[in-house]
């Protein structure tokens, strides 16, 4: 079941429906500066031909993945004009008059229930569940021969080509970050890009955060950590609005003009025994301005099964994870997601 979109919710809002009012202890509370600032990682120098510059930015990466498992990644090869094309194009779609964008809605499209790609909110599972200030359109981009286009905007008229080649930027960057990660865990070069395997999905989701006039009551996204490999965002470079938990407090992520933000997801906890992190995250509201953000999913073949590393296991470190079939992982990780569980617990030995 489908819940109103919240940008009509937003325009016409007289009284907060309190399917959106968070518990009073889920509450949004002021952030604290963090300790340290979110480290930066330049990935142009983790391939560097000055071995003492690479190994210099390599640590920075480890510290990233083992203490934050977040970082803001600079010198990534995508161009700030295309990145600015990407950020506009998720404003103009969600700009769009409502039924305009409702072609691309399940209801749109013929009420196909096959998934979540489509422009909606949140899926309502039970009566009491408590519903995110945002809406978005969630779209499959890999494998290629997987799209549904059908779901695709066709206004704005560029929307699809513009996403096409963000996406394989993207790719790039991710298979990229796939090498590095297994370097730094001191395993073959190649040995995460062949467990996401040659059907690894990249999932992209537009979230339009639209003003709130009780931002102390509501949350954009609700805490939790992403349940796949890991996730690529492209922030609003106007509006802060996403905050990560750090020593059980909440850190604003501030955006990076023209950076990315590499967020772990669990099944990379997983695969590396736990020594690089799946943060738990969320988004806060704005009274004034709205938000966007691009997020980019990288997921492994949903079919392959996972566990960590036999390389990550001896006498010294002991099994952490089993193994789990991705599929399985996504979709517990959806029902434990609406009612604000984690679900690397239950991967646990």
């Amino acid at each position: 079941m489908a819940s109103k979109r919240v940008q009509d919710i937003a325009k016409n809002l007289k009284e907060l429906p309190k399917q959106y009012v968070q518990k009073e202890s889920k509450r949004p509370i002021q952030t604290s500066p963090p300790s340290s600032p979110i480290p930066v990682v330049d990935l142009h120098l983790l391939s560097s031909s000055h071995e003492d510059e690479m190994k210099k930015e390599m640590e920075r990466l480890r510290t990233a993945l083992q203490t934050w498992g977040f970082f803001q990644a600079i010198g990534h090869g995508i161009s700030s004009s295309l990145l600015d094309e990407v950020g506009q194009l998720a404003r103009d779609f969600f700009n769009l008059p409502m039924e305009e964008k409702q072609r691309c809605s399940k209801i749109g499209i013929g009420g196909h229930e096959d998934g979540m790609e489509a422009y909606g909110n949140d899926i309502v599972y039970s009566e009491d569940q408590i519903l995110n200030w945002n809406d978005r359109i969630y779209l499959l981009v890999t494998p290629e021969e997987e799209r549904k286009l059908d779901r695709w905007p066709e206004n704005p008229s560029t929307f699809r080509e513009i996403l096409h080649e963000y996406s394989t930027k993207m790719k790039e960057v991710g298979d990229f970050l796939l090498k590095a990660m297994a370097k730094l865990l001191d395993l073959e070069e190649n040995y995460f890009v062949s467990r996401f395997g040659e059907k690894a999905k990249m999932y992209v989701r537009f979230n339009y955060y639209p003003p709130c006039s009780r931002p102390d009551l509501v949350l954009g996204l609700t805490p939790h950590s992403d349940g796949g490999g890991f996730t690529i965002i492209l922030q609003d470079n106007a509006v802060d609005g996403l905050e990560v938990l750090r020593d059980g407090e909440w850190v604003n992520v501030p955006a990076i003009p023209h950076a990315l933000l590499v967020n772990l997801g669990d099944q990379m906890e997983i695969m590396s025994n736990g020594i690089f992190k799946s943060p738990v995250h969320r988004a806060v509201t704005n009274s004034e301005k709205e938000r966007v953000s691009v997020a980019m999913f990288f997921a492994p073949d949903p079919n392959t099964e996972i566990s960590p590393a036999d390389e990550l296991v001896d006498t010294m470190k002991s099994r952490l994870y089993k193994k789990v079939k991705v599929e399985d992982y996504q979709q517990i990780f959806m029902k434990n997601l609406a009612k604000g569980e984690r679900t690397i617990d239950w991967a646990k030995v």
